[in-house]
């Protein structure tokens, strides 16, 4: 439910990696940073970027948490490269044979415990394409952390996100599997995602709140039915009014219905009809709006109150309900965005795909201020 639009009979994967390598070139630089002038913004005058708009005050500081991988760090050296796990141990339960990328910052000691970002890609799209998409790997060199990008399974990659399902007992053993082989602050796990990866984000905040401090989910959000986290969990997304494929007022997109069914048959979700329980576009076949989504995880969260609003630039709005500290829920609204993720280079030549892509705000830049904000609570 992401990239991947086909056009006409044409293999959307393979159309997209067509894209992607022709505009590689072009961007230059991080992938998730701005791509200049008329590279598909949507609004934002000069393009210039407006510092987050965000209350949250910075985490105290107060001792790590540190993983197993601390006690016997494991040689682990700067830079990206694919894990997967094991058929035993760490990894083992539902994610044996299962990979994901794992992007490590030159400042990695193996002693000194660092906080990571766990990044799920879109329906469709794959870990090797989002990591250009997103560019968080190259972020979190500037910012230390690690930065993990799950790949989901089927013959389409994509994320089942009913809870109790076999992707999301992966995330479980990949959260094993990562602070066993690194040294990590267990109490510094944070999630975001794209789209189908939004909607994985979210699934993940109801089932590991006990785990993970804060999620940031891009263009795409579910309440989902049965969520009942341990706890409050910190929330910032961001949504476009006029992403054509997760619709900002509810449901679907038309140009959904052009993607790849799940089932590898070569047939598009529109010509599969209604989707089945565990099919992508049930969770927002005929959902709510994205702030009734949004408005449902704040009262989750024990906030009370409407939502105020501020304009951060031209074409974006923070929309922030009155919480609980520890309890953030924040909306970053774009007029006339796309399906996208705002500050991307790549995000933003793909606009014929994706639609408009804002640049008034980096959402790598404004997660991180809420992850740096947030960390598991004592006990």
């Amino acid at each position: 439910m992401t990239v991947c639009a086909t056009m006409g009979r044409v293999r959307p994967r393979l159309l997209l990696a067509l894209v992607l390598m022709a505009v590689a070139p072009a961007c230059g630089g991080s992938p998730g940073g701005d791509a200049g002038d008329g590279s598909g913004r949507s609004g934002g005058g000069s393009g210039d970027r407006v510092p987050p708009a965000s209350s949250t005050a910075s985490a105290p500081t107060t001792a790590v948490a540190a993983s197993a991988g601390c006690d016997e760090p494991a040689p682990v050296g700067p830079g990206e490269e694919k894990v997967t796990l094991g058929a035993g141990g760490a990894g083992g339960a539902g994610g044996a044979g299962r990979w994901y990328l794992r992007h490590v910052p030159p400042s990695y000691t193996g002693t000194d415990p660092v906080p990571v970002v766990v990044d799920f890609h879109g329906y469709t799209e794959g870990a090797e394409i989002h990591t250009r998409m997103s560019g968080l790997g190259p972020f979190g060199d500037e910012h230390g952390f690690v930065t993990v990008t799950p790949q989901g399974g089927g013959p389409v990659p994509m994320w089942d996100v009913t809870l109790g399902s076999a992707d999301l007992d992966f995330f479980g053993d990949l959260l094993d599997h990562v602070e066993s082989t690194l040294c990590v602050d267990t109490d510094r796990v944070y999630v975001t995602g794209l789209s189908n990866g939004a909607f994985m984000t979210s699934a993940v905040a109801c089932e590991y709140a006990d785990r993970v401090a804060a999620v940031a989910p891009v263009a795409g959000v579910l309440d989902i039915e049965g969520c009942a986290p341990a706890r409050p969990v910190p929330v910032v997304a961001f949504h476009g009014t006029a992403d054509g494929f997760v619709a900002f007022d509810g449901g679907i997109g038309s140009a959904t219905l052009s993607l790849p069914a799940p089932d590898g048959s070569g047939r598009t979700i529109g010509e599969l009809g209604a989707p089945e329980s565990t099919g992508p576009a049930e969770r927002v076949l005929r959902g709510p709006s994205v702030p009734e989504i949004l408005a449902a995880w704040a009262a989750r969260n024990g906030c009370e109150g409407a939502p105020a609003e501020t304009a951060v630039a031209d074409d974006v709005t923070l929309v922030e309900h009155p919480c609980p500290a520890g309890a953030t829920v924040q909306l970053y609204r774009v007029e006339g965005g796309g399906h996208a993720w705002p500050g991307s280079a790549t995000s933003g030549a793909l606009e014929s795909i994706m639609g408009p892509t804002t640049f008034s705000i980096d959402a790598n830049a404004v997660m991180w201020e809420l992850f740096e904000a947030h960390r598991l609570p004592a006990g």
